[in-house]
């Protein structure tokens, strides 16, 4: 009715976003694909200590309505087992991916992932670093040039 053709879905984000486009893709296998773009693992950041995990979280709340460091801190101390990239990678091992990461750190969070779901077999994977933020800001172009290329080859 939508003109929408369900067998040609891909799913992409950003930051956060990453994390949850890898979380349900790997619950999803019929998806086309799935772009990470600067992807966090929120989970992994769950690890952390309480305290420093809040300090973190009091910087990152730009649009959480009715929601503290604190609460956001426990949440992830309490999921984070359940919520990190390592858990995805076995339903990611044959999903085609684009893995985008930038010089914020990140890498660190995608890397690891990557060579998982490599060494589970999956030999649909492109990565690609561009030396920017994490908002992509002097990138925009070679943004959408590697998500529009990759998805032309879907």
């Amino acid at each position: 009715r939508l003109g929408v053709d369900t067998q040609r879905i891909v799913i992409a984000g950003h930051s956060m976003g990453g994390w949850v486009t890898a979380l349900t893709a790997a619950r999803h296998p019929s998806l086309l694909g799935a772009v990470l773009i600067s992807a966090a693992d929120i989970g992994l950041i769950g690890t952390m200590q309480r305290d420093t995990l809040a300090a973190l979280m009091a910087d990152n709340m730009e649009s959480l309505s009715g929601v503290t460091p604190q609460s956001m801190a426990e949440e992830l101390n309490g999921g984070s087992a359940g919520w990190q990239f390592d858990t995805a990678a076995p339903g990611l091992s044959r999903m085609p991916m684009l893995v985008l990461t930038s010089d914020d750190g990140l890498a660190a969070h995608t890397d690891p992932l990557v060579k998982r779901m490599r060494m589970l077999g999956n030999t649909r994977i492109t990565t690609l670093h561009q030396p920017t933020d994490h908002s992509w800001s002097d990138k925009r172009i070679a943004l959408q040039t590697a998500v529009v290329s990759w998805l032309a080859r879907r």
